[in-house]
């Protein structure tokens, strides 16, 4: 029986995409390099944003710049995270709905682990157990890797059989696999269903409250 629900945070939860592309563009500018369009960022991202901005500069982490301009990212998109960014359209009641039936909610995310806690905090507070972000320096291996997700079923005291994964992207059904635990991918999110079902994606759903009914028909 799932008792616990993790959730990926870009593209599941909360649609970034406009604020990590204009922090992006930022930091490209910044240093002359040329600028990104939102459908290329949309293809960077999932793998943290170190990842982001090696994929976004020419030559990445070869080129000189590469580490101030990942930290010219950070600081930029620390404070401007908020712009644009909002949950997707009925994500705030499908959080409502599961707490309301004492499922535990955490979210881990490839984002670094302070953006992860501010915008959870921000948008859905109470809704949300816990929430963890990248630390690799701290020894804690980010997606796909199961290290994060452990860390939260630890914290609950509760079994990979009795949690699930929730997640738009390959990386998110890599971290489920890792964990052996099932994965639901959302097509709300960066990619679309031909991309995740070409990744392996074997529970997909088009809105949230479809991830309800899966869990009230594998509680029967």
């Amino acid at each position: 029986m799932i008792r616990l629900l993790i959730f990926d945070l870009d593209g599941t939860l909360l649609n970034t995409l406009e604020d990590l592309t204009d922090s992006t563009n930022y930091a490209l500018k910044k240093f002359n390099f040329p600028q990104r369009t939102i459908n290329e960022v949309r293809n960077f991202v999932g793998n943290g944003v170190a990842k982001l901005i090696e994929r976004a500069i020419p030559n990445g982490r070869e080129n000189e710049n590469f580490e101030d301009c990942l930290e010219v990212f950070k600081q930029n998109y620390a404070e401007n995270m908020n712009n644009k960014t909002s949950p997707y359209e009925g994500i705030m009641d499908l959080l409502k709905e599961l707490k309301s039936k004492n499922y535990k909610i955490a979210v881990v995310s490839n984002k670094f682990d302070l953006a992860v806690k501010g915008l959870c905090a921000r948008y859905f507070a109470d809704l949300v157990d816990i929430a963890i972000g990248e630390n690799e320096k701290a020894g804690i291996k980010k997606k796909p890797a199961p290290d994060t997700v452990n860390q939260v079923l630890k914290n609950f005291n509760i079994s990979n059989e009795e949690a699930i994964y929730i997640g738009d992207s390959e990386v998110d059904i890599m971290t489920a696999k890792n964990s052996n635990m099932d994965c639901i991918s959302v097509t709300w999110g960066f990619k679309d269903k031909e991309f995740l079902i070409a990744n392996d994606a074997k529970i997909i759903v088009n809105s949230p409250d479809e991830i309800i009914s899966i869990l009230e028909h594998s509680a029967r």
